[in-house]
């Protein structure tokens, strides 16, 4: 029996066909498992407080929105009486439940016995960081409460997770002092944000090196005004535009963003075109004179 010899060539495609698949299939259960990890770093809450005690106010503290520009934090506080303070059929509080948080605008909360308790937005503010450091920005913040029944101070338990999907939330320091609690949270860019950031700088740069490449050949080699490359490196300049501003978390413009990478770029791609330009209009208008 006389075997046929395999085509190199043939072997060769389906070499790259496997490496390729593999490939692809390696970098999509990597990204699933960064996903993975970072849904559970959001699940993960803040909990200080005197949660052994029966009776107690719990509050529930979730982060809706970091606002890095105005330097500050929308907090929705949700409050649970427990105990002799809570009905325990309906959870509504047994007697005049007041709250002092470290809102800007209120800083004291009041719930009145027997009704319904309904969830409140307090705004904090931010500190540590600003936002031209974009995606680099840090930010800390202080969450503290204090709970008093009848003018009494109550024992209290403070909760505090996630929910601003450009930010993490990250626990600093805890402690309580009486019926205080208190809370220093800091925020750093999310990892979708932070990834999608710097994917985006690179892009900016391949993307401006290629046109000054383009560029620089038809200049050096006289090619005059070549109108489809022009209009390719038109269209990248101002598409480059649209691709800044849709940068997660909207920094503004001068932020180190820009610097390491949108200026420069622009500037790049400027260049190249006008010295396109000015060298295909010269040889046209030599051309012409001849």
């Amino acid at each position: 029996m006389r075997l046929v010899p395999t085509d190199p060539h043939l072997r060769r495609s389906g070499l790259l066909a496997v490496f390729t698949f593999v490939l692809v299939l390696a970098v999509c259960t990597g990204g699933f498992l960064l996903y993975l990890n970072e849904r559970h770093t959001r699940g993960r809450d803040l909990l200080v407080g005197e949660a052994g005690s029966a009776n107690r106010v719990d509050i529930q503290v979730t982060v809706q929105k970091v606002d890095a520009a105005d330097q500050r934090a929308t907090l929705r506080v949700t409050v649970s009486p427990s105990g002799v303070y809570g009905d325990p059929a309906t959870g509504v509080p047994a007697r005049y439940l007041e709250l002092t948080t470290s809102g800007l605008a209120r800083d004291r909360l009041a719930f009145p016995a027997g009704r319904p308790i309904a969830a409140q937005e307090v705004s904090v503010v931010l500190s540590g960081g600003t936002i031209s450091d974009y995606p680099f920005d840090r930010y800390s913040a202080d969450v503290f409460f204090s709970a008093a029944v009848g003018g009494r101070e109550v024992p209290v338990t403070l909760s505090v997770e996630d929910a601003d999907p450009f930010f993490l939330l990250r626990p600093a320091a805890a402690e309580q002092s009486g019926g205080v609690v208190q809370a220093e949270v800091r925020f750093v860019r999310s990892r979708g944000s932070f990834i999608l950031a710097w994917f985006m700088m690179a892009a900016m740069w391949l993307l401006g090196l290629g046109v000054a490449s383009a560029a620089w050949i038809i200049v050096s080699r006289r090619r005059g005004l070549v109108w489809p490359a022009m209009g390719w490196m038109a269209a990248t300049l101002f598409a480059l535009v649209g691709m800044r501003n849709a940068a997660p978390g909207n920094p503004p413009a001068g932020s180190l963003f820009d610097y390491a990478s949108f200026f420069w770029v622009e500037l790049l791609i400027a260049g190249g075109l006008c010295a396109v330009v000015v060298q295909g209009l010269i040889l046209e208008m030599r051309e012409r004179r001849a």
